[in-house]
Parts: structure tokens; C-alpha cells; sequence
């Protein structure tokens, strides 16, 4: 069993021992410091509650909402919702904070707690430090009986989500209906079936093919949206002869496409391919984090404009957002982020603004995956032993490479003549992680076994 504490969130398996697993005792006790840290801002606090469809969901909702009304906080509680759908309900609600209750791509015997802010975006990392000493100290206490707070069930906001998707301007749905697209789409049994559909349909998407949108949250294959998990969408994108497909994961944050020829186009170029269609319409910064493909850069440059890198982690990447008032940004991993809309990662505006793209420029959709600069990622692990210091060991490189070092703000990143290399320390596993990139395999490969090589001797 594995419980993983984080400025992120709480996340684990379900099951086993307190303190072992994501387990009642747990829920409550970070629910509560959670809870604690909410009501420190001001008097009475309402906090914004949705869950993606895990099985364990319900149960987990039950004990956070308990907890928190036990605090005297109100809850108004989406109940099955999108993480950035929750992000968007934290501001329209005016609360001052939210919880969804989602492993985001992990298995389904994982779930956890993801914490908001009042801007419905994730906490900063000193917040989530507190949040952490909070609960360890145990540095909270609930209210009498005459001060609970109430729950509030609350329906709707996936409609405002959508609306507020389809009400900006890059949106192109007049160019999208004359297309008449065929799109296939795969919800892997979670939250997004019950969107996504719906999203499709009022963009103009003549004809949309489902894939696993029953919200069971039985997941017919790894949720995670890699190409290795993506064989019967690309199956049912042929066979259909469908302009193009869509997969994401459980909470609907990350986006994979999958082109009308079936070949994947790759999740680090759904970030490229949206940041294409607004740079073309409209000049500004993008930004994304330190392991995400230089392909953005490239494209962004293409347009005179520049691309700034991040640290890992949604929330430095908004942060270095709002600090170049970047125009687009997101993740390598599928995760794209719209200030127009909102601060998040968000696959429904990723969805809308890919289809404007597609309707805009007219080619098939390999035939755009295809104009992009090419590079390739290869993602690696050194296993520490013990006694091993990560932080020594990232001084030392830092030192062999000092000609080549171009930022340690995470770690270190490498640039090279090949390519770049971005070696960080996990925050939940004894490993140091090496992501590196080339214009081949052979490239990115080769970078990353110097670095390997030279650490292992």
C-alpha cells in the first residue's frame, strides 16, 4: 500500500493501515488541515468539491464532506466533475479553495486529494508545506454542533464549462460545422463521457463515435493517454474513417490525439499544435515546463515570439505564466493552459481550439503533426542506493557541466549542441529523473546514458 504526501495533494492506494494507504483516517486528517488552513482566511469559508468516477469516489466525498462541515465550512459539491470544470466552479462560486478527489491518470486502486485555492488554482508549495504541518501536528479542531457547516449539491457547471469554452473568440465553430468532422473519442469510462460528447456537439462536430464513456470508473486499459495505451482508439479512428481522435484521462486534464491514419500524434505536440493556432492570430509568450519537447520553442519563435521554460509541476508553470504574461503554456504531457479561460491544465479547450486549427488550415490531421519540428524524448531513471545524496550528486554534475548548465531551478537543465538533457531529483521516489531530447532517438538516448554513465560509476 502506498499513501504519498505532497504539496500537490495526497494521493494513494486504497487500503491497508492508516498511514499506509489513502485511507479513512488519512482522508480526515488531511481534510481537516485542509480545512484549517481554509478557514484561516477569513470567517465563514465554502469550499468547491467534485470527484472523477473511481469507485472509491463516493465514499472519499462522504468523509470529506463530513470533515469539512464538521469544521464549519460549507460544501458545494459538483459530484462527478472535471478537474478543470472544479477550478472553474472555485471563482464562479467565489469559495476559497476546492478538493477533487482524483488519481488523475493513475490505476483505479489509486485516488487522491487535489487542493485549490481561492483562484481555483492548485496551492503554492508553501501553502502545501503548512497544509502538510498542519495535519502532522494535528494543529486543528471541528466546530460545536450549532456552527456545522451545510452541503450544497450543485448541478450545471459542466454546461458553464462548455459555454464558456464555445464564447471565445479562437473558438472557430462556424469553420468547425463546414468541416462536418468525424471524431472518435475515448473517455476511459471516466468523467469525461459526460462532457465530452456534449462539448463535440456544440462546436459543430457533425458525427462523434464513442469509446468507453460510461462513467463506471472501470477503466477498459491503462488510463494514462500514451500510445501504448491507445490501440482501440486508433482503431476505431481508422475504421471509421475519422478525421481525427481524442483520449483523455480520468479527470480530463491531459489530452492525446490520435490522427486520421491512426498513428499517434504524440501528447508533447498537443501543446504545439494549440500554441500554433494562437500565435497565429495572436502575438505573446508561451511557456512550458523543463521536460517538455523544444519543438514549442521552435514554433513559438516561428512567430517572433518567445517560448520561457518552467520548473516540473502545474503550479510553477502558471506561475512563470503570469510572470511573462504568456499567451498559452501547459505541459508536455498533454496538459494545455489558456489564460482566457482559466489557469489550469484543461483538455475541453484543448479539444476546441485543435478542431479550430484543423477546420482553419484544411489538412488532414498527419499532414499537420507532420509540418512541426520533429524531436524525440527519451525519459529515464538512476535508481539511488543508500547512503546515496541526490543533491551531492546534481552539485557534481552541475560542476562537470558548468559550461553547459542553463538553469538549476529545477534541477539541473543541460543545453548541448544535440539536444537537452534535464536531470531532477523525485519528490516521491528514491530516483533521479533524466529527460532528454534530440532530433532522433539515437540523440536523445545517447544524452541521456552520458549522464547515466557517468553517475553509475
Amino acid at each position: 500500500m502506498t499513501l504519498i504526501k505532497s504539496i500537490s495533494g495526497i494521493r494513494g492506494t486504497i487500503g491497508g493501515k492508516p498511514g499506509q494507504g489513502l485511507n479513512p483516517d488519512d482522508i480526515v486528517k488531511y481534510t481537516a488541515a485542509f480545512g484549517k488552513w481554509i478557514s484561516g482566511k477569513r470567517g465563514k469559508s465554502k469550499v468547491i468539491l467534485g470527484r472523477d468516477a473511481r469507485v472509491t469516489g463516493e465514499r472519499i466525498s462522504m468523509l470529506v464532506e463530513g470533515t469539512l462541515t464538521a469544521m464549519g465550512i460549507d460544501v458545494i459539491d459538483l459530484g462527478l466533475a472535471t478537474t478543470p470544470t472544479v477550478e472553474i466552479a472555485v471563482t464562479g462560486e467565489k469559495a476559497d479553495g476546492g478538493i477533487i478527489l482524483t488519481a488523475s491518470h493513475n490505476p483505479a486502486q489509486w485516488n487522491a486529494l487535489k487542493l485549490l485555492n481561492a483562484s481555483g488554482e492548485f496551492i503554492s508549495a508553501s501553502d502545501g508545506q503548512l497544509i502538510l504541518d498542519l495535519a502532522e501536528k494535528g494543529n486543528y479542531s471541528y466546530a460545536g454542533f450549532e456552527s456545522a457547516g451545510k452541503v450544497t449539491r450543485k448541478e450545471g457547471y459542466p454546461d458553464i464549462h462548455i459555454d464558456m469554452i464555445l464564447s471565445l473568440p479562437e473558438v472557430n465553430t462556424e469553420q468547425i460545422r463546414k468541416r462536418e468532422f468525424t471524431v472518435v473519442i475515448d473517455c476511459v469510462n471516466s468523467v469525461g463521457g459526460l462532457v465530452l460528447p456534449d462539448l463535440l456537439k456544440k462546436l459543430g462536430v457533425k458525427n462523434v463515435i464513442e469509446l468507453y464513456t460510461e462513467p463506471t470508473g472501470l477503466f477498459p486499459h491503462n488510463p494514462e493517454p500514451l500510445p501504448s495505451n491507445l490501440a482501440d482508439l486508433s482503431d476505431a479512428v481508422v475504421r471509421n474513417k475519422a478525421d481525427v481522435g481524442f483520449v483523455v484521462d480520468p479527470d480530463v486534464d491531459r489530452l492525446a490525439i490520435v490522427s486520421e491514419d491512426g498513428t499517434c500524434f504524440n501528447e508533447e505536440y498537443t501543446l504545439v499544435a494549440c500554441a500554433d493556432y494562437i500565435l497565429s492570430g495572436k502575438k505573446g509568450n508561451t511557456v512550458s515546463n523543463m521536460s517538455s519537447s523544444r519543438a514549442l520553442k521552435e514554433v513559438s519563435h516561428k512567430y517572433g515570439c518567445e517560448w520561457y521554460p518552467s520548473a516540473v509541476g502545474e503550479v510553477n508553470v502558471v506561475r512563470r505564466m503570469k510572470d511573462t504574461a504568456a499567451v498559452i503554456g501547459g505541459e508536455g504531457n498533454g496538459g494545455i493552459i489558456y489564460p482566457p479561460l482559466h489557469y489550469g491544465r484543461d483538455a475541453l479547450v484543448g479539444i476546441a481550439l485543435f478542431l479550430s486549427l484543423l477546420a482553419e488550415r484544411g489538412k488532414p490531421c498527419s499532414v499537420l503533426r507532420a509540418s512541426y519540428p520533429e524531436y524525440i524524448i527519451s525519459k529515464n531513471r538512476i535508481e539511488l542506493r543508500e547512503g546515496d545524496d541526490p543533491d551531492k550528486i546534481l552539485s557534481f554534475l552541475e560542476e562537470k557541466f558548468r559550461h553547459d548548465v542553463v538553469s538549476t531551478e529545477d534541477g539541473l537543465l543541460i543545453e548541448k549542441d544535440k539536444g537537452w538533457i534535464h536531470i531532477r531529483k523525485s519528490n516521491t521516489e528514491p530516483v533521479l529523473r533524466i529527460y532528454s531530447e534530440g532530433k532522433t532517438i539515437k540523440e536523445s538516448e545517447g544524452l541521456a546514458r552520458e549522464i547515466i554513465k557517468i553517475v553509475k560509476i
